[in-house]
């Protein structure tokens, strides 16, 4: 992604605060080993910090009890950008994007899945688009499109969502991140730059619908706040907050029920008797290799003559050297 987007895409460094020896030579021997996994691609090397150090990349973290730090790097991207991006790029290779376009419908012929109906739902009307091949790649809603190619369809999907909040610069100043790997509750702490702000995440509540538009829980803003006031010196409150965002996290289900923290975020394919290709799961970090299996699976389903996969090297829209905003 750095490489494609150099515009969208560059290193962060993240700081992990060690409140006990133990912690501090636990993470830092996991750093060393995400090194060496890294090899080539590394983003910057860890290192050990002393108190000092980590107080001086995390101005605001939380002193007592603080016994150093370990920093790593990791990479940062503005994920609106980059979906405007892509979207263009695609056009660039001759695409045609249609957004605010709903499939209510698939089109079936000899038992064979051969287009969808659409619906615009700016205007309403409703069209129908014929394809040779059809890829139900629709995150959250995949489930959806798969009952209308079979009503009595096994979900794929374990929806999971996420919720950050949005606080003023102040709560922690500085050019690094604060990475809480393991809360009291087993989950994720991050704070993060962010356009002039700081974003604190994150939750993972299962069992929440599918919907357009989903909403935080209170209890998931008070999970945040509270954590977050455990490792900064000023605790931010609700009165504090600048903005809520949520997102809804398509994970595959595989069967599995209850915690949805430990369900795979990896992507999978699934091809339907009528030739439906869904595409389910996987990550940002994971979207140019979910495209490529998934457009490998579509040449065999649709008889097309293989080619091999360009997007390695295809610079995204807007990529520039030296990067610059």
């Amino acid at each position: 992604m750095q490489r494609n987007a150099p515009h969208l895409v560059h290193p962060l460094a993240f700081v992990i605060p060690n409140y006990s020896r133990f912690d501090h030579w636990f993470y830092r021997i996991g750093m060393t080993v995400y090194d060496r996994l890294a090899g080539g691609l590394s983003l910057g090397r860890s290192e050990s910090l002393s108190r000092a150090e980590t107080i001086e990349h995390l101005p605001t973290v939380e002193p007592k009890g603080l016994a150093g730090g370990v920093l790593y790097y990791d990479g940062q991207f503005d994920d609106a950008r980059l979906a405007i991006n892509l979207a263009q790029t695609a056009a660039a290779q001759g695409a045609a994007v249609a957004n605010y376009c709903a499939c209510v419908g698939l089109i079936k012929e000899q038992g064979r899945v051969a287009g969808v109906l659409a619906r615009d739902v700016e205007s309403g009307a409703e069209f129908e688009l014929r394809a040779q091949v059809v890829i139900n790649a629709t995150g959250v809603f995949v489930d959806t499109v798969r009952r209308y190619d079979e009503p009595g369809a096994t979900p794929l999907v374990a929806v999971s969502q996420g919720v950050h909040v949005v606080l003023p610069r102040q709560f922690l100043p500085g050019t690094s991140a604060l990475m809480v790997p393991k809360t009291t509750d087993g989950r994720v702490l991050f704070a993060i730059p962010w356009h002039d702000r700081l974003v604190v995440g994150t939750t993972d509540t299962p069992g929440v619908q599918a919907e357009l538009e989903p909403r935080a829980q209170t209890a998931e803003i008070d999970f945040i706040l509270e954590h977050a006031q455990k490792y900064l010196t000023t605790d931010p409150t609700e009165n504090d907050v600048l903005s809520v965002f949520t997102g809804l996290r398509p994970l595959v289900s595989r069967g599995t029920k209850g915690n949805t923290a430990a369900l795979s975020r990896d992507h999978t394919i699934s091809i339907s008797s009528a030739q439906l290709i869904t595409l389910t799961g996987g990550k940002w970090t994971t979207y140019r290799r979910m495209a490529e299996d998934v457009i490998n699976q579509a040449e065999r389903v649709g008889g097309f003559t293989p080619r091999v996969c360009r997007t390695a090297e295809l610079r995204i829209q807007g990529a520039v050297d030296p990067a610059t905003i």
